[in-house]
């Protein structure tokens, strides 16, 4: 695979800059390596609502530091979803929102993550922190930094660590990392994706992951519950010009049976209609705030929608949260939909 270390971006300069009012380092692989290197014991997570990058990158770099003779645990906030489940090792993650009682690690590694508050697990803040993200909108909030925007999922980076530090790359461990590429990539179709993607799954697959049986768990084993709770959103399918949305209620999801992994991915059939540039999906979840899932195709950029709401993600594939009601939130969303596409056909600054 091309390697792509020499990146200028903050993948790979020194120094710091200021952020949030504190000085922060500007790092790399090599500085995670280092770091990594240095100290014995781990803790590594994710985002909470966790995606298969999330899922597969976190037990592919468990599989990593295990192998380099290093101890680590594994601990998410939100469970594994149904889809992912089948990952080697899976079991092995902890599904707690606070850690283990008496529980000091020497570093806790999170990946995709824009924050510390975005893995909800609480008591990590004081620890020393190594930060591993692709996102454009990757913060530097470790004392560790590794942001490659240019990476198109933390797979890549993973594989990339494993490779930088001379270890093996197992069939279990491409496993993982081909789940989360194919994930993360849109199945290859996001606009991230380029020559080097698929190098990257070529060689997964030639270490050992089979893409038949992974496409399988990913798209061919959903829960009824799931099927229902896509005939409910797609009776409300919007379109209006470029923009096309849907949404379910609370009450969608608890007269079903739905859980929130039954929601990934309903956005796609509203982007998948010719013609539509941007999609929405906004799903009521119990406490009355709205779940937005956005995306869009070419070059119109829904991550700038996304953080105008304190989301972000991906250039084509984002998400925020926004207060409700329902109603409320899906005229906001809109609204600034509407701007987005007008700035883009002008050539305005979004």
């Amino acid at each position: 695979m091309t390697d792509h270390a020499t990146r200028r971006t903050s993948a790979g300069t020194s120094g710091t800059i200021h952020t949030q009012g504190r000085k922060v380092p500007i790092e790399g692989l090599a500085a995670v390596l280092d770091a990594i290197r240095q100290r014995e014991h781990f803790l590594l997570t994710s985002h909470c609502r966790p995606d298969g990058d999330a899922v597969g990158s976190l037990l592919a770099l468990w599989m990593i530091l295990k192998e380099m003779g290093k101890h680590a645990d594994m601990q998410l906030c939100d469970h594994v979803p149904l889809i992912y489940r089948t990952l080697p090792c899976a079991e092995q993650i902890r599904h707690a929102s606070t850690l283990a009682e008496g529980f000091k690690p020497d570093a806790v590694i999170l990946l995709e993550c824009d924050s510390v508050e975005r893995s909800r697990l609480q008591g990590v803040r004081d620890e020393f922190l190594i930060n591993i993200d692709h996102h454009t909108s990757g913060n530097l909030f470790a004392p560790v930094n590794w942001i490659d925007t240019e990476a198109s999922a933390v797979a890549e980076m993973v594989y990339r660590l494993a490779i930088a530090a001379n270890v093996r790359v197992t069939s279990p461990m491409a496993t993982c990392l081909y789940t989360a590429l194919l994930s993360d990539t849109g199945s290859f179709c996001y606009e991230g994706t380029c020559a080097g993607t698929f190098t990257l799954a070529r060689e997964l697959v030639e270490l050992g992951a089979s893409p038949s049986r992974i496409a399988e768990d990913l798209y061919f084993s959903n829960p009824l519950s799931k099927m229902r709770l896509l005939g409910s959103a797609l009776t409300t399918l919007q379109r209006e010009g470029r923009i096309a949305w849907l949404w379910v209620a609370q009450e969608d999801m608890a007269r079903l049976g739905a859980s929130e992994e039954d929601c990934l991915g309903i956005v796609n059939y509203a982007i998948g209609i010719s013609g539509v540039e941007v999609a929405a999906f906004l799903r009521e979840m119990p406490d009355g705030r709205v779940r937005v899932s956005l995306r869009s195709k070419s070059k119109i950029r829904v991550t700038q929608v996304a953080e105008q709401f304190g989301g972000g993600g991906h250039e084509n594939a984002s998400g925020c949260t926004l207060d409700g009601p329902l109603n409320s939130a899906m005229e906001r969303v809109l609204g600034e939909l509407r701007r987005h596409l007008r700035l883009h056909a002008t050539g305005g600054d979004a």
